[in-house]
């Protein structure tokens, strides 16, 4: 174990293209100067354009893999991936904060794949209240906000969940105002978040990358609002980091300088 290194955690599943999932976590943990640990809930059979198949970790697993790196490393801030079930989800965010009561939790919600796979396959949505209750903020796109109260719009959607935990909502798959991300804390606060660029290239993988970006900045006690700006920066340079669907981490030293700079004022 470094001395004085930053750890922080990923659960996640394992894309062999390494675009998403926990291999794509751990890049963009290093790209914020992060050792980046790793859980595994799940081996999917994909590359940057095909989904194909998913295998689930059995969830006794998942939690064994949790509970011995806690016995290790000092770890306040974890990012979440995707998870077989909201049940399997509720005993994992009860782990970790047995393992530490002021852990902080970025929660990815995927619920389904661009090629159509469905993670959650045993919805149970009375358990939803407890999930966004354990975490510290969400990461869903507009699809997946959509899906998570079927019965009920948007607007009413967020009005919920923000009585519950914080959202930064991705706009990449927004009809109006693409690419415009929206932050709703503190229970009555919502921010605009507009784009910083005039165009990206698209990337498989964006989400985890940006869900994981944010989880250091918070992890580094950024303000909220701050972090999710940084974030929204990060995933904007590693969309537009080359013409490919798979993107380059990476943040200057200069970058990184900056970043010190800013948490040490």
């Amino acid at each position: 174990m470094q001395k004085n290194k930053k750890y922080i955690l990923s659960i996640a599943g394992f894309d062999p293209s390494s675009g998403a999932g926990i291999t794509s976590d751990i890049k963009t943990f290093e790209a914020h100067n992060f050792y980046g640990l790793s859980v595994c809930t799940a081996v999917t059979v994909q590359n940057d354009i095909d989904f194909k198949n998913c295998h689930w970790i059995p969830t006794d697993l998942i939690l064994q893999q949790i509970e011995t790196l806690f016995e290790r490393f000092e770890i306040n801030t974890v990012k979440i991936g995707i998870i077989q079930s909201w049940r399997t989800l509720l005993l994992i965010l009860d782990k970790l904060h047995s393992l530490n009561s002021e852990i902080k939790i970025v929660l990815d919600p995927i619920i389904k794949a661009t090629a159509g796979f469905d993670f959650h396959t045993d919805e149970n949505q009375d358990l939803l209240d407890k999930i966004w209750e354990q975490c510290y903020i969400i990461t869903p796109n507009y699809d997946e906000i959509q899906l998570l109260y079927p019965n009920l719009d948007i607007d009413d959607t967020l009005e919920h969940i923000s009585s519950k935990t914080n959202i930064y909502l991705k706009g990449g798959h927004r009809k109006d105002k693409k690419g415009w991300d929206e932050l709703y804390h503190s229970g009555i606060v919502m921010v605009n978040i507009p784009p910083n660029v005039d165009s990206v290239s698209e990337k498989h993988g964006s989400g985890c990358v940006l869900s994981s970006s944010l989880a250091c900045h918070i992890s580094l006690e950024q303000e909220l609002e701050d972090a999710c700006k940084l974030a929204k920066y990060y995933v904007e340079s590693f969309l537009n980091s080359n013409e490919s669907l798979l993107g380059t981490h990476k943040y200057s030293s200069q970058e990184l300088d900056k970043l010190s700079g800013e948490k040490a004022m």
